[in-house]
């Protein structure tokens, strides 16, 4: 094969240059010539060897080549996933919660939304431990969690100068509409009134939320967030009247009567007030876990048992649950049941979800009272171990 060299001809005007051969023969191109794509890639595979030239060829084809299958493995992989989702997704429910979740509308000056009733309010949802932690913030607060089957429901408390119970995080984000009436205690009442309207026997009209378990008590935990004695008035005076329909849990001074709904004060409830009504006690107290042992607490005044993880067993180093951790959480969880009452941990790890499904685990297995979760789909309707799939976390927040 001949290679070739380039040199200038300053003669002829319309030639620019002229290659030569091995024999140095001037071979004359047109000046339009070193624009095109020989002068961008034969020049330069021309000035080299044989065997350089055939080394690009091959190095083009591999890179060529190993894109070609780049782009099909990550073709392979996204359908793998895809299918993997739609294989292992939770199938949507259809309930009446479910319809509610779906058109539901924020409480305006005429109070909660109205919805009209379906006979399959609750179908096919089991009640579930879960806890749902800041209930307030989620896209229907309330419904979303019974759609979940989520017993524990969460809400934060301010009180107002005109004596309202608003419900929010912080109070810089409170606002008008947003009640502990209009978002928890009304819905409830009427969904308990619903429920509870067509039993024919008076001895079975404390009928709860879910078909699947009537017996089942939905748990309000009330977070006072405002001066607790000055708050803890206004709360008795609003459950009145779900008293007075006797869904409330109470004490009566000799025993615990369970009814469709519990309400449990955490935050700044004061629990000497708690314990200062013995003869009709509606509301429950958070007791701390890690203290437990004090004899002050028990099932009469207490509910849950409480501590948040990072407190309960420290640091989770290498994302991963010690030994020693797991003999502290075994301990904590045995002490409230020797109580009777029900633990509860807060705080725990969102990410990596790999850690927050270890986590949810090992408390299931050692018998948590119940479990907070902040993401209710994953936590009541995923199967855990394929919650991580390929690298990839198929489980999201909800």
């Amino acid at each position: 094969m001949t290679s070739t060299s380039y040199v200038d001809n300053e003669d002829n005007p319309f030639v620019d240059q002229m290659e030569l051969n091995d024999d140095c023969m001037p071979a004359v191109h047109p000046r339009w010539y070193r624009r095109g794509p020989r002068r961008l890639w034969g020049g330069c595979l021309s000035s080299i060897g044989r065997e350089r030239r055939r080394t690009c060829r091959w190095m083009m084809i591999a890179v060529a080549v190993l894109t070609l299958v780049g782009i099909i493995a990550a073709i392979v992989y996204v359908s793998l996933v895809g299918a993997l989702i739609r294989r292992l997704a939770p199938p949507p429910g259809h309930s009446g919660l479910q319809n509610i979740v779906e058109h539901w509308k924020e409480p305006d000056r005429d109070g909660a939304y109205k919805f009209e009733w379906r006979d399959d309010f609750s179908r096919d949802i089991v009640p579930k431990n879960c806890h749902s932690h800041n209930d307030y913030w989620r896209h229907v607060p309330l419904y979303d969690a019974l759609a979940a089957g989520c017993i524990g429901i969460e809400a934060d408390v301010w009180l107002t100068e005109d004596n309202e119970l608003l419900v929010s995080h912080s109070w810089r984000s409170i606002t008008q509409y947003r009640t502990l009436q209009s978002l928890y205690l009304d819905p409830l009442t009427n969904i308990l009134d619903k429920r509870n309207v067509t039993v024919a026997s008076e001895n079975n009209k404390e009928v709860g939320v879910f078909d699947a378990n009537p017996t089942s008590s939905v748990v309000l935990l009330v977070d006072f967030k405002s001066d607790g004695h000055q708050t803890w008035p206004i709360l008795l005076e609003q459950l009145q009247r779900i008293r007075d329909r006797d869904w409330l849990t109470y004490y009566d001074g000799s025993a615990l009567h369970q009814g469709p709904l519990t309400i449990v004060g955490t935050g700044n409830t004061p629990f000497d007030l708690v314990q200062q009504n013995d003869t009709n006690r509606l509301v429950f107290f958070d007791a701390p876990l890690l203290s437990i042992s004090d004899e002050q607490y028990n099932s009469t005044n207490s509910y849950y048992a409480s501590v948040e993880m990072s407190k309960a067993v420290g640091r989770l180093w290498l994302n991963h649950l010690a030994a020693k951790q797991v003999d502290e959480l075994a301990e904590q969880m045995h002490a409230a049941d020797v109580k009777g009452l029900k633990s509860r941990y807060w705080g725990e790890l969102q990410w990596p979800i790999s850690l927050r499904d270890e986590v949810w685990f090992k408390l299931t297995e050692l018998g948590v009272g119940i479990l907070n979760a902040d993401d209710l789909t994953s936590a009541t309707r995923w199967n855990w171990n394929w919650c991580i799939v390929a690298g990839l976390a198929l489980c999201g927040n909800s």
